[in-house]
C-alpha cells in the first residue's frame, strides 16, 4: 500500500499500530477529560512541563547534544536531559534519533522520497507522519556512534520511556484526581505530538530560506512565530544549514529559547566547547551572514 513512499532499496513505509494507538490513547481523554478540568494553575504548569520536556528534554538535550554535538556536557546532565524527553511521550530516545538519521539522510539527496520530502498537503502528512512509520532495509546504513547506540541510559529509556509517562499520570492522578492528570498528561503529551508535527510540517513547507544546501532537496524554511514557541526548532532552514550549531535562532529577532537554556548551562559551568556554525549553507542572494556569537 505504501510501497512508492520510499525506494524498494531503502527499505519500506509501514502502518504502526503502536504509533497510532499512543497518540489517541493520549488525545481522545486529553479532550474529553482534561480540556474541560484545565484552570489557569493547569495551564501553568502544564507550561512548566512542556519548557522542561519539550525545551530541555527534546531540544536541548536529546536534538542539540546527542544528535548534534553541538555541545559538551556531563553524562549525568545528558540523562537527566534525554529523560525529560521522555516525558514529551514523543517515543523513545534511540528511536528517535535513528529516525531523525533517517530523515537527515535523505533530505540530503538531491531527489528526497516522498515520505521524507514535504511535497504534499497538511492532510497526508498528518496521516504519514503519526501514523506510518519507516523500516530500513540495511540497518547499518544509517548507524548511530557507537556511544549512543550502547548507552546503557539510553538503551533502558528505549525499553520503558512509555511507562515513564503512565507512571507520571499515575502520580498526577494520585495527587490532583482524573481532570488534573488527563491535562497535565494526556493532553500535554497529545499537544506535544501533534505540535512538533506541525511545526516540523510548517517549517519545510512555507518561511524564509536564508540558506541553499547544494545537492539538498529538503532545505528547510525559518518560521518566526513557530520559531519562538518552539524553543528555536522553528528557524529550520538555519538548522538545516547549520545542523551542529547550538543556536538556531541567528539573527536578534529569532528567540530561540533553547540557546538562551544552552547559554545558562555555559555560564554555570555545566557545558562548554559549544558550537555556533555547523556543516554550512551557502548563504541566498541579498541575504546577509549573521556574525558568530
Amino acid at each position: 500500500m505504501f510501497t512508492r513512499l520510499v525506494p524498494k532499496e531503502a527499505g519500506r513505509v509501514v502502518f504502526s499500530w503502536k504509533k497510532t494507538a499512543w497518540l489517541y490513547v493520549m488525545l481522545v481523554p486529553g479532550l474529553v477529560v482534561g480540556l474541560p478540568a484545565l484552570t489557569p494553575q493547569l495551564v501553568l504548569a502544564a507550561i512548566v512541563l512542556a519548557f522542561a520536556t519539550l525545551c530541555v528534554g527534546h531540544s536541548v538535550g536529546l536534538h542539540r547534544n546527542v544528535i548534534h554535538g553541538a555541545y559538551r556536557a556531563p553524562r549525568w546532565l545528558v540523562r537527566l536531559m534525554v529523560y525529560l524527553f521522555v516525558h514529551t511521550g514523543l517515543g523513545g530516545p534511540l528511536s528517535w534519533v535513528r529516525l531523525h538519521h533517517y530523515r537527515d539522510h535523505w533530505q540530503s539527496q538531491r531527489r528526497c522520497p516522498p515520505y521524507f520530502a514535504y511535497r504534499h498537503g497538511l492532510v497526508r502528512d498528518y496521516f504519514w507522519n503519526l501514523h506510518l512509520e519507516f523500516r530500513p532495509r540495511d540497518v547499518e546504513r544509517y548507524r548511530l556512534p557507537c556511544d549512543v547506540e550502547n548507552d546503557p541510559w539510553l538503551q533502558f529509556l528505549e525499553r520503558t520511556w512509555a511507562w515513564h509517562v503512565v507512571f507520571g499520570w499515575l502520580v498526577a492522578f494520585a495527587l490532583l484526581g482524573l481532570g488534573p492528570a488527563a491535562a497535565l498528561v494526556s493532553l500535554r503529551v497529545a499537544a506535544s505530538i501533534l505540535g512538533h508535527w506541525f511545526v516540523g510540517y510548517v517549517a519545510h513547507k512555507y518561511g524564509e530560506r536564508r540558506y541553499t544546501i547544494a545537492g539538498a532537496e529538503e532545505e528547510g524554511r525559518n518560521v518566526w512565530l513557530l520559531g519562538v514557541i518552539s524553543f528555536g526548532e522553528g528557524f529550520h532552514n538555519n538548522h538545516h544549514a547549520h545542523p551542529s550549531s547550538a543556536k538556531m535562532g541567528e539573527r536578534w529577532w529569532e528567540f530561540d529559547l533553547g540557546w538562551g537554556v544552552v547559554r545558562l548551562l555555559e555560564w554555570l559551568g555545566l557545558v562548554d566547547q559549544v558550537k555556533t556554525s555547523g556543516r554550512g549553507g551557502t548563504l541566498k542572494p541579498g541575504a546577509r551572514a549573521s556574525a558568530p556569537a
